[in-house]
């Protein structure tokens, strides 16, 4: 008869799983996908690295599961912000403000979700991810052609272009060192053209005069 776990038992290892989840976000976080080693996560959560293959049995499933359990909440976030109430430019700005103001705050997770190289199982996670993050962006684009805020558009197509200039923009070899405050309002202004709403001309200064 096979070994059944008592509620007892299952809640332990419910609860160790928990624990090196949380450890390998911390080193996903501070040191990016090369940290997460199983010995390194093992450490950081305080176990022998034996109890780590109790609950993962190799580093590509660990941090497949890890990719799965942070790009869930940073797509949760957007969805959030993009439920924003009120006109086209104020939603976009809350969407690319949320999506950007979160990779600016843990630059190294952003890093690690979207551009740093990974193993093919965390490959199709993070695919997994930019899919989610282009779903997203292409209701709101189909819902503001259908409504006629915006000019008739692929959906799809302007939102996977916008996912991977923002992505860019944030984390790529061509990203600058821009503040928040800086960038985030550049790119809403960038996302606002790419879709085709006219954005408002700056109000003259006295050398236009």
């Amino acid at each position: 008869m096979a070994y059944r776990k008592t509620p007892a038992v299952q809640a332990r290892l419910d609860a160790q799983r928990d624990a090196v989840l949380a450890a390998a976000t911390e080193l996903l976080s501070e040191h990016g996908y090369a940290a997460c080693s199983v010995a390194a996560v093992a450490q950081r959560a305080g176990i022998a690295t034996g109890s780590v293959y109790r609950s993962f049995p190799n580093k590509a499933e660990l941090v497949a599961e890890l990719f799965r359990s942070v790009v869930g909440r940073e797509v949760a976030a957007v969805r959030a912000a993009a439920a924003f109430e009120g006109d086209l430019p104020a939603q976009v700005a809350s969407v690319i403000g949320t999506f950007a103001g979160r990779a600016l705050r843990k630059p190294r997770l952003a890093f690690a979700l979207l551009a740093e190289p990974v193993d093919p199982e965390v490959d199709a996670e993070r695919l997994v991810f930019r899919l989610a993050f282009r779903d997203l962006i292409a209701g709101l684009i189909a819902e503001g052609v259908a409504a006629g805020r915006l000019p008739d558009q692929d959906p799809q197509l302007t939102a996977a272009a916008l996912v991977g200039a923002v992505g860019e923009a944030l984390v790529g070899p061509l990203a600058d060192c821009s503040s928040a405050a800086e960038l985030v309002p550049a790119l809403s202004a960038f996302a606002l053209r790419a879709l085709g709403h006219p954005t408002p001309s700056p109000a003259p200064t006295g050398a236009d005069r």
